[in-house]
C-alpha cells in the first residue's frame, strides 16, 4: 500500500447478530480514512442493521459448499468448521488480488473462531485484529492466534447492542487497525534467501545466542522462534511459504512434548518435516529432547510425580523423559528427518540436552540420553550425516560447531546447485 493510500480494511463478523455494531465500526474505519470491506461470516438467520459487500452465500461458496449444506451439518460446531473454509478462501483470494491490507473481526465464540480462519489465510505482518469477548479470563488463545500474529481485544461487555463502553472499544478497534494498516503493516512474504529459522527454548538460549553472530557475520540473517508449541510451527510455515531459506533446528522440544497428551508444546506429527518436504538445508541438534512441559509444580499429575523434574517458573515444570521414551523420539526423529529431500545434518551433543541435563542437575539423566541417541544414531537413514560431539548442547565450541556445519552446508547446496 503506498503512504497516501486508504488502508483497505476487511471487517468480519456474523451479521445475523452482530450488524448494527459491525455498521458502527464500517462507519467509524471510514471516518480514520479507511476503506472497510464487510463480510458476512454468519451461518444462520439474516444480516440485520448492516449490508455486506460480500455475502455469506459467496464465503460458503469460496470453501466449496452452498450455504444450505453448512447450514445442514449437522451440528453447530459442523457448521463453523465449514464455514471457516470458506472464510479462509475468501480472504486468501482478497489479499491476493491486493484489494485488502488488514483485517478486524468483531465476534463472539463461534464469530472470534470464524474471524480466526480468516487471520490465518494472512502472511505474517498484515494487521489482524479479533475483538471478543472471549478473549478474557482462562480461556486458551491458541485457537483465536495460531501461529499468526493475530492481536486480540477484549470486548469487556458482549458484541451486543451499542453502549458507551463497548463504543470505546470499537473506537479503539478502528483506529488500532487503521493506524497500524496505514502506518506500520507490511506482509513478510519474501525474508531473502540468506534468512535461517532457528529454534530455541530458554535452555539452549546460551548456544542460540553464541551461534547467531557467527551465522549473520557470513550474511545469512538469523530469525529465532521460540519453541513452545508454536514457534516451530510458526517457523515451518514461513518455510512453507518461501520465507526462510535454511532451518537450524537447534530445539526439539516440541517432539518431547507429543510424547505426552498432556505436553504444553506438543505439535502435530508435520512437526520436522516441513523443511525436509520443501528441499531446504537443515542442520538439526536435539535441544531440549530430555523433557516435557507441564503446568505449576502443584498441578503436575500425579502419574509423574515420582520422575525427575525441573521447576522452570511459578507456572511451569519440566518433566524428564524416561529411557524408553527417549529412544522412541529418537527413533521418530530419525523417521521424521529420514523423508526430507533438501540436504539435513544431525549434530548430537552427547553431553546432556539442557540447562537442568548435567551432572548434578534436576534432570541429568545419561542412560535416558544415550538411549535416545542410539536410536537415533540406528534408525537415521545412511545418506545423511550424524556427527557426535562430546559436549553440551550450551557448549560454545559445540555452537560454534553447529554454525560452522550450517554455513558449510549451505556452501555445499549452493555449489552443487
Amino acid at each position: 500500500m503506498s503512504p497516501t493510500a486508504s488502508p483497505r480494511i476487511a471487517l468480519l463478523a456474523t451479521l445475523d447478530t452482530k450488524g448494527h455494531e459491525t455498521e458502527y465500526v464500517r462507519a467509524r474505519v471510514r471516518e480514520l480514512g479507511g476503506e472497510p470491506l464487510v463480510i458476512d461470516t454468519g451461518i444462520l438467520g439474516e444480516p440485520v442493521g448492516c449490508e455486506p459487500d460480500v455475502t455469506r452465500a459467496e464465503v460458503a461458496r469460496a470453501g466449496g459448499r452452498e450455504l444450505d449444506e453448512v447450514r445442514a451439518a449437522g451440528s453447530r460446531g459442523a457448521a463453523v468448521e465449514l464455514m471457516q473454509q470458506g472464510v479462509g478462501a475468501t480472504v486468501e483470494r482478497l489479499w491476493r488480488e491486493r484489494r485488502l491490507d488488514g483485517a478486524l473481526c468483531l465476534g463472539g465464540a463461534e464469530g472470534a473462531l470464524l474471524g480466526a480462519a480468516a487471520m490465518a489465510a494472512l502472511p505474517v505482518g498484515v494487521p489482524k485484529l479479533i475483538v471478543s469477548p472471549s478473549a478474557s479470563g482462562r480461556r486458551p488463545f491458541g485457537p483465536f492466534v495460531g501461529e499468526t500474529d493475530t492481536l486480540v481485544m477484549h470486548s469487556v461487555t458482549d458484541i451486543l447492542g451499542l453502549s458507551a463502553i463497548s463504543r470505546a472499544v470499537f473506537d479503539n478497534a478502528a483506529a488500532a487497525v487503521v493506524g497500524m494498516t496505514r502506518d506500520a503493516g507490511r506482509a513478510v512474504e519474501d525474508l531473502g534467501e540468506r534468512c535461517v529459522g532457528i529454534t530455541m527454548l530458554g535452555h539452549t538460549t546460551p548456544a542460540v545466542m553464541r551461534l547467531m553472530p557467527r551465522v549473520a557475520a557470513s550474511g545469512h540473517e538469523p530469525v529465532v522462534f521460540h519453541a513452545n508449541g508454536v514457534g516451530g510451527p510458526a517457523m515451518e510455515r514461513l518455510v512453507a511459504a518461501g520465507a526462510i531459506a535454511g532451518v537450524i533446528d537447534y530445539t526439539l522440544s516440541e517432539l518431547a512434548n507429543s510424547m505426552h497428551p498432556t505436553g504444553i508444546h506438543a505439535t502435530g506429527p508435520e512437526r520436522l518435516t516441513v523443511a525436509g518436504k520443501h528441499g531446504v538445508p537443515q542442520v538439526v541438534v536435539p535441544g531440549c529432547v530430555d523433557f516435557f512441559n507441564q503446568g505449576a509444580p502443584e498441578e503436575l499429575p500425579e502419574r509423574y510425580r515420582d520422575r525427575k523434574r525441573y521447576y522452570h517458573n511459578p507456572v511451569a515444570t519440566l518433566v524428564r523423559l524416561t529411557a524408553e521414551e527417549e529412544a522412541e523420539l529418537g527413533r521418530i526423529v530419525a523417521e521424521r528427518l529420514g523423508a526430507a529431500t533438501g540436504p539435513v545434518r544431525v549434530v548430537c551433543p552427547t553431553g546432556g540436552f539442557s540447562l537442568a541435563d548435567v551432572p548434578g542437575g534436576d534432570l541429568w539423566d545419561p542412560e535416558a540420553d544415550a538411549a535416545f541417541i542410539e536410536a537415533l544414531r540406528a534408525c537415521l537413514p545412511d545418506e545423511i550425516p550424524f556427527e557426535s560431539v562430546d559436549a553440551h548442547v550450551d557448549d560454545p565450541d559445540f555452537a560454534d560447531l553447529v554454525a560452522d556445519r550450517y554455513l558449510t552446508l549451505v556452501e555445499e547446496t549452493a555449489n552443487a546447485a
